[in-house]
This record gives structure tokens, sequence and C-alpha cells, in this order.
């Protein structure tokens, strides 16, 4: 469900309540199932007029989730082989809204034909969705590349499912990745929010205190939790590395 519209009415009601003594300010997106449209140009643009900072690529109803798990009827984003003129309108619309493109559940070929027509489309953000994730599947060497090639951030989950309503942790493989690519081209996020898993704040505070044991530094978790995501949000504009990866 996209989540920009209650992002907005929040906003709102902060805005009525609490006026300037608080600067507290959520942020939604959308990702391009098939309960938005699929690859919907107007459902995107409509979500960044009220806001929104993220557009995902579809998620669970992408062709690569749904032909993994043995379904039909899903969202593609290629036609022979060629990124959807649709899609080149959505990453118009990216640019224009300075927003953030996120794959979503599409296959490692697909996020480096997406990251391709979105550089050229103009657009500035663009984060890999959980590369680790099962049905993604992209490899650390392909993880290597796209960071290489086009200046991608990496978002790397607390959690991922397994089936039958069972997650196991992601902490271990996200520790060895961001130790072997480097810290400042990973967002460290949970994707909480299942009843199967921890609150969002407890998943937060565990993956913290992980990466402290593994040996990372405040300033290097600070780069993966504040700095990176805050740049992608437009809330900060630099990290302090000072690296122009966007």
């Amino acid at each position: 469900v996209p989540t920009v519209d209650r992002a907005a009415l929040v906003n709102r009601i902060k805005e009525e309540k609490y006026g300037d003594s608080s600067d507290f300010q959520m942020f939604g997106g959308i990702a391009l199932n098939r309960f938005t449209g699929g690859i919907n140009p107007w459902a995107v643009e409509t979500a960044l007029k009220l806001g929104g900072k993220i557009v995902w690529m579809p998620t669970n109803t992408s062709e690569n989730h749904c032909r993994k798990e043995g379904k039909e009827h899903f969202v593609s984003i290629t036609k022979n082989g060629k990124i959807l003129e649709e899609l080149k309108t959505v990453f118009r619309l990216i640019h224009d809204f300075d927003a953030v493109l996120e794959t979503g559940h599409i296959s490692p070929k697909e996020c480096f034909l997406v990251a391709e027509a979105a550089r050229d489309a103009g657009v500035r953000k663009i984060v890999v969705t959980h590369p680790e994730f099962h049905i993604v599947g992209m490899s650390l060497e392909d993880q290597k590349r796209i960071v290489s090639d086009y200046h991608v951030l990496l978002e790397r989950v607390y959690a991922q499912p397994t089936g039958n309503g069972v997650y196991k942790k992601n902490l271990a493989d996200n520790a060895a990745a961001m130790k072997e690519i480097g810290c400042k081209h990973f967002i460290a996020a949970t994707d909480s929010g299942q009843i199967q898993n921890p609150e969002w704040y407890h998943t937060i505070a565990e993956y913290i205190d992980y990466l402290y044991e593994y040996g990372f530094s405040q300033e290097e978790i600070d780069l993966m939790t504040k700095w990176n995501p805050g740049t992608m949000l437009g809330i900060t504009q630099e990290n302090q590395y000072g690296e122009e990866y966007i």
C-alpha cells in the first residue's frame, strides 16, 4: 500500500497541532505493484505531488518475484529486453521531483537495466533494495559492479522472509559486505513491520549493536544510518566524507 498519503496526512496534522514547535516530518512513497496500476506514471506523479520521496520498482508483484514463486499476474518492467516506455516517463518524473528510485524486487539483470536507463534520464538518487534478499539474489560481485558503474547505494536490511512466515537475520552477511565494499555505499535499514519480526525500533537497535561488535566505528554507523539516508531524502546535503555519489 502506498505510504505517501498517510505521510501527507500525518505532516498536515503535525502542522495544525504543533506548528513550528516541532521539526518532525514523515516521508512516504509508492511501490509500482499491481494494485497501484503497475508501471503507472499518473500514480507516480500524484504521489510525488503529495510529497512522496521514494518510488519503488515492483516488489512482491514484480515479474522476478512472481516467477520465482510460481505466481502469475505480475508487473513487467521490460519488453523484449528493453525498458518499457512508461518506465522512462516514471524516471523523468523522479528526476523532475528529485526523488529516490528504489529497485524493489526486480532481478539483478533488471537492476542494471534500470540503473542505466535512470541515469540516462537524469535520476540522481538510486538505491538497490535489499540485494541480499533471496528473491533479488544479487551476488556480491554484482553489488560491487553496480556501485562502481552507477554510483548507487545498497540498502541492506535486518531480516528477510524464507517462507511460511519465517524470517532469518541478515546481520552477519550485511556486515561482511559493508566491510568489503565500503560503508559509504550502504544504507542500513530494518524492513520491519511484519508481525514475525520485532518492532523497527528494536531491530535498528540490534542492528547497530551488531555493527559496533563487528568493529564498525560510530562515524561509519552514522554514515549508513543517518547521512546516506538523509542525503537520499534531501535532509542532509552531503555526508562527512564529502563523497559525490548522487
